[in-house]
């Protein structure tokens, strides 16, 4: 399915890309994929925790998760200009690696479109991470939105 994928995060960098994404969109006439990734923290479950549940307490709560997070995407949506009930507009929320989730997203994409920095820590850098390995290893052109 060819348009634009555009990722997002609670970056004001990506919120930026999606604003950017939503008005290319428009002008070109074609579909956008609003994709946001998500992971268990790097710490275990149980660790992170207060009352020690391990991380397969966890799964049952995915997709009331993924739901809100799916709310959240339609207000960021609505937020950066565009309409989530737009029928050209899909929103995805994906288990795994952001860049991952990024590139299969974007194997047949016309763009993608990242924000300059994610939620990293390291602001300082020119890129952030993902969208730095976005730009090395996608398939299709990329946008970084600064």
């Amino acid at each position: 399915m060819a348009g634009i994928v555009v990722g997002v995060d609670d970056s004001s960098s990506s919120l930026h890309a999606l604003r950017w994404a939503i008005e290319e969109a428009r002008l070109r006439g074609t579909t956008l994929r609003v994709v946001s990734a998500w992971e268990f923290p790097f710490a275990s479950a149980a660790a992170a925790t207060a009352d020690g549940r391990a991380e397969d307490d966890l799964l049952p709560h995915v997709p009331s998760l993924e739901q809100s997070a799916l709310n959240e995407l339609a207000t960021a949506v609505t937020d950066a200009g565009g309409d989530p009930k737009d029928p050209a507009v899909s929103m995805h929320v994906v288990h795994g690696a952001p860049v991952r989730v990024l590139l299969d997203a974007a194997k047949d994409a016309d763009l993608l479109v990242v924000g300059s920095h994610g939620r990293g820590g390291f602001a300082g850098l020119v890129l952030g991470s993902v969208s730095r390995e976005c730009a090395h290893r996608a398939a299709c052109p990329v946008v970084v939105v600064h």
